[in-house]
């Protein structure tokens, strides 16, 4: 599990446009990282409005913000446009980068073949590059505002 003051672990993903984001891409600037299991489910779509409902502080307060998930291109784009999200998906298809933040819990029965998933988990990325908060197994009711009352966004 990473904690506060250590290294953000690299990453380098694709968003459901095809985009590439690469957090050394991102230097000097304050990211939200939020990972969650799968796209268009209650928790999942709950923080997702959440945070689109609060992009503008987010972004005011210089965050970038991106949902991670192991859905592809096609779900990503079709959950974006069905909840008109304003903030980039990143597809994890391999959970590579979930690993590597400690964002994985494993369940004893596979989902689309597989049995590692996401643990609903948020990191805020300082300017750089280093973790200021990680949270693990977040609630998704609440878990927005509460983050921006830590942060003062």
């Amino acid at each position: 599990m990473l904690e506060e003051g250590s290294p953000a672990p690299p990453f380098e993903l694709d968003d459901a446009d095809g985009k590439t984001w690469r957090l050394s891409e991102l230097a000097g600037k304050k990211v939200v990282l939020f990972f969650y299991p799968a796209d268009d489910t209650p928790g999942c779509t709950k923080e997702a409005c959440d945070f689109r409902d609060t992009h503008g502080l987010w972004a005011r307060a210089g965050y970038v913000v991106f949902g991670v998930s192991p859905q592809g291109a096609k779900s990503h784009a079709k959950f974006a446009s069905k909840y008109d999200l304003n903030f980039p998906l990143l597809i994890d298809a391999d959970l590579q980068v979930a690993k590597s933040y400690g964002a994985l819990r494993e369940k004893p029965e596979e989902w689309e073949g597989q049995k590692l998933h996401i643990k609903r988990s948020t990191f805020v990325i300082d300017e750089n590059g280093e973790i200021e908060q990680a949270l693990y197994g977040v609630n998704a009711r609440g878990h927005v505002d509460s983050l921006r009352e830590s942060l003062g966004v």
